[in-house]
């Protein structure tokens, strides 16, 4: 769980997305922790609805 709280931390304080983008995205990221989404698909969904996802997982230390 610790690596989905960083990310939507790291998601918060970026400058790389629109806050609507952040709130979308951490929405999405609170959907599929409910269902039990493996973390690489996580990172897969997110990379494509946005390409910034790429170097935020990076910068967070996640990949």
């Amino acid at each position: 769980m610790h690596k989905y709280k960083k990310l939507k931390e790291g998601i918060n304080k970026t400058d790389k997305l629109t806050q609507e983008e952040k709130k979308n995205s951490v929405k999405k990221i609170e959907e599929w922790i409910k269902e039990d989404r493996a973390f690489g698909l996580i990172y897969d969904e997110l990379a494509e609805y946005n390409i910034a996802f790429k170097e935020i997982f990076k910068d967070l230390g996640l990949v």
